[in-house]
């Protein structure tokens, strides 16, 4: 069965560039297209789509719609997908989609949507309650935390630090071992380990732990660069 997809950007451009690499993809079926937050939700609310796929500035005011719309359907409908596109690689508009949970949430930087088959993937892990952040945005809070004064990052492992960052990422052991060549056990061990010396609470689904990650990446970060909209 096809995914269902809402779009909403208020460029229409672009809008319709994402459309077409949508419907380019199998399994994936668009049926609305919104220009603003208002439009957004009522088209959720007539189309009951699996994902929601919006930019996050759009009208009324040009902000944080986006993540408002992210906010907003976890309390009304949480069952939906929504990945948030940005052109910003800004950890703390990350930070602000995950607060009220990971589960069926992405964001990815709009340089990297015209790969129709990577959306598509986004797309479908979001459906299926996963989580997808871009790796560049993971990258500045690794980078940033690894400068960081004492920072318990400086105790990992080189494989360590790769394993986290695609932890963070969203991935699953399985992914995570294809990606890094490496077996089950492997990866199971340099999670325990990095849990360890990060004092993590140990959590087993995929969700939990891109939560505790980024938390932990972005704990100073956070709080230097709260979101401005």
């Amino acid at each position: 069965m096809a995914v269902r997809v809402v779009l909403a950007d208020d460029n229409l451009l672009v809008r319709e560039g994402l459309e077409q690499v949508l419907r380019s993809q199998d399994d994936v079926d668009v049926v609305a297209s919104c220009a603003d937050l208002t439009a957004l939700l009522d088209a959720v609310e007539s189309e009951r789509p699996d994902v929601v796929l919006t930019d996050i500035r759009m009208p009324p005011s040009g902000t944080d719609e986006g993540i408002q719309a992210a906010m907003a359907l976890r309390r009304s409908h949480p069952s939906v997908g929504v990945i948030v596109l940005s052109q910003y690689a800004e950890p703390s508009y990350a930070l602000a989609l995950l607060e009220s949970g990971t589960d069926g949430r992405g964001y990815l930087l709009k340089e990297r949507v015209h790969d129709g088959a990577q959306l598509r993937s986004a797309v479908e892990t979001v459906a299926e309650g996963g989580s997808v952040i871009d790796p560049k945005v993971v990258e500045l809070l690794v980078t940033a935390r690894t400068r960081s004064e004492g920072s318990p990052l400086a105790e990992l492992t080189p494989r360590e630090h790769e394993v986290l960052a695609q932890i963070a990422e969203g991935k699953s052991n399985a992914a995570i071992g294809e990606s890094l060549v490496l077996t089950k056990r492997s990866v199971e061990k340099h999670i325990n380990s990095i849990f360890l010396k990060l004092d993590l609470a140990d959590a087993e689904s995929v969700s939990k732990r891109v939560k505790a990650a980024l938390l932990f990446l972005a704990e100073e970060h956070a709080a230097e660069s709260p979101p401005s909209g």
